[in-house]
């Protein structure tokens, strides 16, 4: 089917994009593997080729585009290669949205310079031991000083994406306690430095897929942040979180879109190679017939990646759409992966081949950044039920 989401600009990236990947990151894979993390000076390496200020306003070091478009080839490509980016995604998709919704004019000159060069990692943290989807039942506290010059901060973290590396944290907690009428009321949103006293890093987790991404627990013991670094306003920060939940949607849909187009990939190059009873694997029906399925389920989900994209740049994108498009995306690309695995046989359960790990990497699109309960819970409350 013809697309008509991208145009010239998109694809000289891609090119570019494909052409860095294929000399910076798959030569070295295996080891970013090994060491559980991407290394920090990679991130250098995208900074300079401008993956982190496409959506940054020009005066501070950015491009300038209002766009996701660049962010979704970004998937597409990735995919494609069969690796990922590290932990480098929440910078962007996570950490960016909340800086240009949220920052003041000091904080965005403070801020911005040094996350689009690389030189500050941001991450954001969320979610608490006990405390995943509901994230109202937060207990992390920050309580202002009597003085008024500084909030001090207590509590724990777990599941944090970008959390090694990260330079700079948002770090949800609660400022005030929740209300009789709303449990939501009280939380606020601090812009964390990871150097500051009484913030440490616990234990980088050991995950099922995505293994280069550096996921961790955090601490805080009366960690002080200026009062400078309030993000937003004081006990609003369950609404700026529910206004940016759309864009972390859109990102997790399209991802799991692009992890299944790139799964058909991977498996019509093994079954045309590979040869059993004679004939490559290609030749039977049976593959005919599951391959043809695979392509079509992928098709639908680029109809409703590429739709909730267009949405999501007009700023048109509904909670109840992008937990659609989240829903929809992941549960095809769980079962077009499952299926291009069973394709490859014995050698699907290998490591060293992508489809293995993109079998890995996919299952956590179904829980991360809502369950899929919870995206048919907010489609259903959208109609009415």
């Amino acid at each position: 089917m013809r697309r008509t989401v991208f145009n010239e600009d998109h694809e000289a990236f891609r090119e570019t994009l494909r052409a860095f990947i294929e000399a910076e990151v798959v030569p070295v894979y295996d080891e970013w593997l090994a060491a559980g993390q991407a290394p920090r000076d990679f991130y250098y390496k995208l900074a300079e080729l401008g993956v982190f200020g496409i959506r940054v306003d020009e005066e501070y070091g950015g491009a300038g585009i209002d766009s996701y478009k660049f962010e979704a080839i970004l998937y597409e490509e990735t995919a494609r290669a069969g690796i990922t980016f590290g932990g480098s995604g929440v910078h962007v998709l996570l950490g960016l949205p909340y800086i240009k919704l949220l920052a003041t004019d000091e904080q965005k000159k403070r801020f911005l310079p040094k996350f689009v060069s690389g030189e500050e990692m941001w991450a954001i943290a969320m979610t608490e031991p006990g405390t995943g989807s509901d994230l109202a039942g937060m207990r992390t506290t920050a309580k202002l000083s009597e003085d008024g010059t500084h909030y001090v901060l207590n509590g724990s973290k777990t599941f944090i994406t970008g959390g090694v590396h990260a330079d700079r944290m948002i770090v949800c907690a609660r400022t005030d306690a929740p209300s009789a009428e709303d449990r939501r009321h009280g939380i606020s949103l601090f812009v964390v430095d990871t150097k500051a006293e009484g913030y440490s890093l616990g234990r980088k987790l050991d995950k099922l897929g995505l293994k280069t991404s550096d996921t961790a627990e955090l601490a805080f013991v009366d960690v002080k942040v200026p009062v400078e670094d309030l993000l937003g306003e004081e006990n609003k920060g369950f609404h700026y979180l529910g206004h940016n939940l759309a864009s972390e949607r859109w990102g997790i849909a399209y991802g799991a879109y692009a992890q299944s187009k790139a799964a058909v990939r991977f498996a019509k190059q093994y079954v045309q190679e590979r040869v059993v009873f004679g004939r490559p694997v290609a030749a039977f029906q049976n593959t005919k017939f599951e391959l043809a399925a695979c392509q079509a389920e992928v098709d639908a989900a680029e109809a409703v990646a590429d739709r909730a994209t267009e949405a999501l740049d007009a700023g048109e994108l509904t909670p109840a759409e992008a937990a659609s498009a989240k829903l929809f995306c992941t549960e095809v690309a769980h079962r077009v992966i499952d299926r291009c695995l069973q394709l490859h046989g014995g050698y699907g359960f290998m490591n060293e081949y992508p489809i293995a790990r993109l079998y890995a990497d996919n299952r956590v699109n179904r829980i991360y950044g809502g369950t899929s309960e919870i995206m048919k819970s907010i489609i259903a409350k959208d109609m009415g039920l």
